[in-house]
């Protein structure tokens, strides 16, 4: 794994795709065929301008309800709200959602870390509408820049069931099987796998993550290179439990 280095803040409009390049460029580093570039969310919605301006947000009846249950802003409330389909859990300081996009966060994934802000209208960070769409993008201007086929994991930080802290996932993929399906395939010992699955772009996604960093590192693109993927046309959908067979709801 490779960090890309001088990345430099995303405003919106930016053109990562260029960003990307010359970041190769000063690593003296050229993408090949089958490498896979892992992008911290924050830098996708960034370029996208996915700001929301909370002094310009109407609270509802609801997110006046929940706020002062969830010790929470009525306005960061109207937004998480207006970001999902569903409240799932809740307690002071947090409200874990099932998002539009699918996928089980805290908060909508909506951050105000590591942005600029102005303190008499703040601003937060929400994520891309459609993070598939913005990978497939990626590896199409790549693709058009460069003549190599790339892999993209568009990464975000999330808790897990079960266990402390938070480790990257992938909410965004392009150019591979980010589930891969092991059910019927032998073991070792020759009896068949029942339930493996594999989250090969959740485990990327991790490993670059760590690299990134969760703080003031400025390292929001990972270079990865000999990994084995599957190549597939599928977004990062696959990855996301069926709410029927999710005990967690």
């Amino acid at each position: 794994m490779h960090i890309l280095p001088e990345f430099p803040l995303v405003e919106p409009g930016d053109d990562l795709c260029e960003h990307i390049l010359v970041s190769l460029q000063k690593a003296s580093l050229s993408l090949q065929t089958g490498d896979v570039l892992v992008l911290a969310q924050k830098i996708i919605s960034k370029a996208e301008s996915r700001y929301a301006y909370l002094n310009e947000v109407v609270p509802s009846q609801q997110a006046l309800e929940l706020a002062p249950k969830v010790d929470k802003d009525p306005r960061l409330v109207e937004l998480i709200l207006s970001e999902s389909d569903e409240v799932i859990r809740q307690r002071p300081g947090v409200i874990i959602v099932a998002h539009k996009n699918g996928y089980v966060h805290a908060n909508a994934g909506i951050d105000k870390s590591n942005i600029s802000s102005d303190e008499e209208n703040p601003r937060v960070l929400l994520l891309p509408e459609d993070s598939d769409v913005s990978a497939r993008r990626l590896r199409d201007e790549l693709l058009e820049r460069t003549g190599c086929q790339v892999n993209i994991i568009i990464n975000d930080s999330a808790g897990r069931a079960w266990r402390n802290g938070t480790a990257g996932m992938a909410i965004g993929t392009a150019g591979f099987e980010p589930l891969v399906d092991l059910i019927g395939q032998n073991d070792l010992f020759d009896r068949p796998m029942e339930v493996t699955q594999v989250a090969v772009a959740d485990e990327l996604a991790a490993a670059a993550s760590f690299m990134m960093g969760q703080a003031a590192e400025g390292a929001p693109v990972v270079l990865v290179r000999g990994a084995k993927l599957i190549p597939s046309d599928s977004g990062s959908g696959a990855l996301i439990r069926e709410k029927a067979m999710d005990l967690f709801r």
